[in-house]
This record gives structure tokens, sequence and C-alpha cells, in this order.
């Protein structure tokens, strides 16, 4: 099947379909179509990630006749990430279902291909070489004879990581030529242009970021930035042109985040501050030899062009005035810039790809990444800025249903994020908070103190508040929304996954005449056990993690724990666990589980086996947003019964 074939098939299906009275809610379950798309260095070939019978594949595509292959990985198998390595060669990785559990895994093996589907290769890993190896790609050499930078973890049974080993890898057979190893455990490398590796970074198990710093492949590591000895937290993003200057992602000079260069010299000094969020990533020139502009997100999507005389610049500039109100982004292009992929999407579009050609003049539209969705009949995503009790800014969202962008007093679910470190809510097309707009309800999130993408201090002004000011964030928004007018005081429920399904039981025990229902899903809800199950204490970097930001205080973890305070619960509740998650093991469902029923309250309580931290299965998926929905309509919905709280 070529990618021509299956583009026209989705468009048939939508123009085909009969109209319905409620988007489906398998609609809103499914996995993108197409999740990424890159353009050869020539402009010969594309490269697609594609669902395809249900299986992430790698397509193929030549693009004077759009025709092409679509590769398989093994029968459990799916595509996970690729890469142009040459003119006409791409590098890959593999994801497994491992056991029961439903979600793919990565292996961690790297595969290598031809463009027009020859020559497919095992060219790293356990199948290939026998050794316990865990590889990703750092920077394709194109120019370097056909050699990739790869990254090489050693498994050696230590669940504190391992020392990764920089290697050039020749993109036909495997063959590895290594460059020495980082000085610390599970660092990541950063590059040059020439493919010295310049830069290792991580957190130790302290916590504690540190960058080191070499002039080449043959220099001694040098520790430059040392986050227990006062310095900035610092992070290297990549280098200019001249391979001298490097970029760092640093506080700035607002603290919320910035961009800061690195002379060769060892002096660091604020390119870019900004003023609520920091950089989210800087976009590559062309010859991807520099950057041109960078992305943050104060709410929605911000491209900053940095240089504005830059051909992508102005190319860029262009197309955002043809797709007003959405976000447009490079996803690839041919090394002198006559072809380029770009997406466009929204908090109403999950995506559309184009190819942009220079010689004439013109983009042409590839392919939608969830086909199936119309835009037009998405709900509107808006920033909202809140102040917390204390003072502190908070930012988040406010969605409300279709053709209701200025209604008022409606029914709310407050969705909140997990994590909860350095993980945020973002402006974009979120599928399950699009059901619960389609159904009628505005979801309303918020960047609770902890939260990423406003800088180290606003991180690290959570450690500690697992129930406390982290909850209070949750419960100020809440109380916003009601004093704003946009939520109906009455038909307001609070619903989250992980961090978020620990936050929803707080909230309606804390908070117990706040909200109607709450729906905890693979949440945890006995903070006690965090030191005991689960895949976080299992190293020496978990337990201090949970030391830092839990505390070690028995009697205040209990006393935070939703499943202490069950005679203040007055809301009704659902809750949802996966039988295989690793991070949050059922333990915790279970025992909240079991002691609802002890105190004689009526719950929700779904339990699927073969899932994990999260549903992947799509029918899994479509089968429990309808119970979700289903839950809300019962308790906060036009007909729920509001005159007898529980």
């Amino acid at each position: 099947m070529i990618l021509r074939c299956m583009l026209t098939a989705s468009l048939l299906s939508i123009a085909f379909a009969a109209p319905a009275a409620e988007i489906p809610f398998a609609d809103f379950a499914k996995h993108a179509q197409f999740r990424n798309i890159k353009i050869s260095p020539d402009g010969d070939y594309l490269a697609a990630s594609a669902v395809v019978e249900g299986k992430a594949v790698l397509s193929l595509v030549k693009l004077d006749d759009m025709k092409g292959v679509n590769l398989r990985p093994r029968e459990s198998g799916e595509v996970y990430e690729f890469w142009w390595v040459a003119p006409h060669r791409v590098v890959y990785t593999v994801a497994e279902r491992m056991s029961t559990l439903e979600t793919p895994s990565l292996t961690g093996e790297l595969y290598g291909v031809n463009a027009d589907g020859t020559r497919k290769e095992l060219l790293l890993g356990f199948r290939h070489n026998r050794e316990w190896v865990y590889a990703d790609v750092v920077h394709p050499l194109w120019a370097e004879n056909g050699k990739v930078l790869v990254a090489k973890y050693h498994w050696n049974g230590s669940a504190d990581g391992a020392y990764p080993v920089a290697a050039y890898m020749d993109v036909d057979n495997g063959t590895l030529t290594e460059i020495g190893s980082a000085p610390m455990r599970n660092a990541t490398f950063v590059a040059d242009h020439k493919g010295q590796v310049r830069f290792a970074t991580a957190e130790g198990t302290d916590q504690m970021r540190r960058v080191y710093q070499r002039a080449s492949n043959a220099a001694g590591w040098e520790l430059v930035f040392d986050e227990s000895k006062g310095d900035p937290v610092v992070r290297p993003l990549g280098f200019a042109r001249d391979d001298r200057t490097a970029y760092l992602a640093c506080p700035g000079k607002h603290g919320a985040g910035g961009l800061c260069r690195w002379s060769a010299e060892k002096k660091s000094d604020p390119f870019w501050s900004g003023n609520e969020a920091g950089v989210d990533e800087l976009v590559p020139t062309f010859d991807r030899k520099d950057f041109f502009a960078l992305r943050s997100m104060p709410g929605r999507t911000a491209t900053t062009l940095v240089d504005r005389d830059a051909q992508e610049s102005k190319l860029l500039a262009a197309l955002m005035q043809q797709f007003p109100g959405e976000d447009v982004r490079f996803t690839s292009s041919t090394t002198d810039g006559s072809k380029v992929v770009f997406e466009v999407s929204s908090d109403r579009n999950p995506g559309e790809f184009y190819l942009f050609d220079r010689a004439a003049g013109k983009a042409t539209f590839l392919f939608a990444s969830m086909p199936w969705i119309k835009p037009g009949e998405m709900g509107t995503m808006e920033p909202i800025a809140v102040k917390a009790r204390d003072g502190l800014p908070l930012h988040g969202y406010l969605t409300r249903p279709h053709g209701k962008d200025d209604a008022k007093n409606l029914p709310t679910v407050v969705v909140v994020h997990g994590g909860p470190y350095g993980i945020r809510d973002s402006w974009g097309f979120d599928p399950e908070n699009q059901m619960l707009a389609s159904r009628g309800y505005a979801v309303l999130q918020v960047n609770f103190r902890g939260s990423g993408g406003y800088g180290n201090a606003f991180v690290h002004a959570g450690y500690g508040e697992w129930g406390a000011k982290m909850q209070d964030d949750v419960t100020d928004a809440t109380r916003w929304a009601i004093s704003e007018g946009f939520a109906d005081p009455k038909r307001i429920c609070i619903f989250g996954a992980s961090y978020g399904g620990y936050a929803a039981l707080r909230g309606v025990t804390k908070e117990p005449d706040l909200y109607r229902c709450a729906i905890g899903y693979v949440g945890v809800y006995d903070l006690r056990l965090m030191y005991t199950r689960g895949d976080i204490p299992q190293s020496t970097y978990g337990d201090n993690y949970l030391k830092m930001v839990l505390g070690e205080d028995e009697s205040v973890l209990w006393d935070r724990s939703p499943i202490a305070h069950l005679d203040r619960l007055k809301a009704k509740v659902m809750l949802i666990v996966g039988g295989e998650d690793k991070r949050v093991p059922p333990i915790q469902g279970e025992h909240l589980h079991d002691a609802l029923d002890r105190a004689h309250v009526a719950h929700e309580w779904i339990y699927e086996r073969t899932e994990g931290h999260g549903f992947y299965d799509e029918g899994h998926r479509a089968e429990l947003l309808a119970k979700v929905a289903a839950f809300l309509d019962a308790n906060i919905g036009p007909t729920a019964e509001l005159s007898k709280p529980n």
C-alpha cells in the first residue's frame, strides 16, 4: 500500500460517512494514523510513520511517482522513531509488545533500510550481536561516509542505569567505532556539526544536574556546570555554525527560562529570555548547521524568529500568514531548502502535513494525522492566567464545547496532568479533552507549581507540596472558573491520571463541597506505598527523588493520602486501574477500592488486566471514554440529580 492510496482511502471514508449526532468515542480513542513525516536530504523520498492495520509501520515513498513500500517490524512490533542518515538510507527504532502488556516497549535495537525498501538490516541490538544494549541516534552524519553517531547503553543489571558509550555506527552494516563513554550515568550527549561529542549532561542520584564539556573526542571531560555547587541549571541544546558557540537552555533574566550562548572561553551569556515560559526547542536551518528560530509556549505556541533575514524565517513567516491561528512547524527539509515538509496543527486540528516546493512556489497537502477528526467540530482551547492564593502566577487552559466559546455556567471537568514535575499542559489538540467538550463539558486545566515550562524555580516550588500547595493551586483555579462564571458551581468533576489521579481523589477529600465527582485514572492514593511499590523506589535515583519531592515523614504522607480521609468524601468516585502498571502498581487502586467497599461507598471500578500506566488498546480506550462520559452525565450532566449529594 502506498502513501497516496492510504490517504485516498481515508478521504473517501470521510466523504461517504453518514452524519452522526455525536462524534463516536472510537474517533477519540484511535491512535494517530500518521505520526511524523520527513523528506530525504536530496528530496527524492518521503519517510513516514503510519498506522496500517493497527500497527505503526515505516512508509517509504518516492516523490516523483508517489509509489513506495510499507516496512513492518516483527509481528509484535511497531516502528517508533526514524532518521534519514544518508540521501537514500533510513535508521529506525522499534517497540514491541512484551508479555501481556498492551503498550509496546522500546527494544533498544537500531535497524537500517534503503529508501526503496531494500537491504533491511538489524544493525545494533541483542538479536544482532547478543549484546544487552539500548541504542539511540545522537546525530546523523550525512557527509561522513554513511556514519551515524549513536549512544549505546549497556544493560548491567543496575536499576540506576549505565554510562552510555558514544560511537560512530556504519549505517550499512552496523559496525561500531567507539569514541568514549560519558562521565556519568544516563547522560545525554550533544555533538557539534562535525559529529564530535562535546557535551554530556544528566541528573545524578542526588537529583542535581551536571554538565560536562570537552573540546573534541580526543579531549577529556571537564565539569562546567554543577547544580549541587550553586551553578545555574542549564541544558545544552546544540551548536552554532562555527562549532565554537553552543546554545544552552538556561534560567534567563526573568527566571522563567531562556537561551544562553556558551563560548569556547567558557562564558555564558543570556541570548533570549522568556517573560512567562522558557525554550521548548530550537528550529534548525535547512542545512542543520545553526538555528533561525525558537519555540516556546507562554499560552499558545509562540515562534520567535532569531534571524529574520534567513530564508527559513521568510518562508515560515509566509506560511504562518497562510494558516492564521494555527501552529506551523517545519518537520524536515532537503539540505538546500528546495523542499520542506511542514505540519499545521492547533487546539482543534490534530495535525496536517504539507510539502512546500520552492521551485513551484506552492505547498501541497500530503495527509492528515487523524483524518477522521473534523477541526470545525472541535472545541476551542483558550489560555488562562490565575493567581494562586499566595500570589504565585499560574497558567492553564479552558476548553469549551464547539459553538459555545462565550458560554457561561457550564458543567465542568477539571483535568489534572500527571508527572507531576517538569510536565505541563500545553495548547494543542487533546483527544480526551475534545471528547469531553463534544459531550457538552468545559475542560479546565492548570499548570500548578511543579509543572514544567516556567523555569526551575517554578518546578522546585512544588517539591514537598503533594496534596498541599500543589493541590491548592488546582482548587484556586477551580474557584477562579466559578467566580468568572465559566463553571457551574453545582456541576464540577475532577479527573486525572497518575499524579492527576492522586489530585482528583485528594481534591474531593480535601475540598468535599467543591466537586460532585472524581475520576482517578492509574492514580496514587496512599503516598506511603510510593516508597515500597512500583518501579520508582527500585533505584537510588528514584528513592532520592521520592525523598526530595514527598519527604519521609510517615504521618505527613498518610495525612496527605486520599485513602486516609474517606470519612470526608461526598463526591461520587470512579477508579481506573491497569493490571500491568509498573509505575503506579494496581495495589494503589485496589487498596482504595477495598477501603471504599469496607466503608460501604458505592463507586465505579474499571480494571483492565493487560493495560499499563494508561490504556493503549484502541478498543479499551473507546470503552473507557464511553464509561467516563456516562459517569459524568450521571453526576454533573443535564439530567443529573443535584439535590441529593452523596
